[in-house]
């Protein structure tokens, strides 16, 4: 079977990339892959048992930073998201909720690729912020919660990734 579609991975750090990787697990070598791992965690590489390119992005925002440090971060993430999706040449954007997955997810669409998220398995009862941003422009939005369903009508519940 060849691998057609090229899945986008964005990392997160911690649980965010723990979930990416039981993700990447379940799906194997079904697709082709590339992945977007912050500088800021640069031992989540290690972690990846699938092919693909590894792309770098710094993390937008840094806690205790003046607004216009942040602002300034922001812009040069987005210009090295804009550049990764080019390069990566991705039919889809997956991610698992942290901040810098909403870029990707925003210029993804706006490129008119797909655009897969899935909702903290720590956010049991209340929306994340990132999940409130992407959930409107979601093609598959999924909870790990019921009860998160009923704040997304629109979620598909697929249980935890375990």
């Amino acid at each position: 079977m060849s691998k057609s579609k090229t899945l986008l991975i964005v990392f997160g750090t911690g649980g965010h990339t723990s979930q990416m990787l039981k993700l990447i697990n379940l799906l194997g070598n079904k697709f082709n892959y590339a992945f977007v791992i912050q500088k800021e965690d640069p031992l989540a590489q290690n972690k990846i048992n699938v092919e693909g390119k590894v792309f770098f992005v710094n993390n937008p925002r840094l806690y205790a930073e003046s607004y216009f440090v942040s602002f300034l971060r922001t812009l040069r993430s987005l210009y090295q998201t804009f550049l990764i999706l080019i390069k990566s040449n991705s039919d889809a954007v997956i991610t698992a909720g942290p901040g810098v997955g909403v870029p990707f997810c925003y210029l993804a669409k706006i490129f008119g690729k797909k655009v897969i998220f899935l909702e903290s398995w720590s956010r049991v009862y209340n929306k994340s912020l990132s999940g409130k941003l992407v959930y409107p422009i979601a093609d598959l939005f999924f909870v790990q919660w019921e009860d998160l369903k009923k704040k997304y009508p629109k979620a598909i519940y697929a249980g935890r990734l375990a």
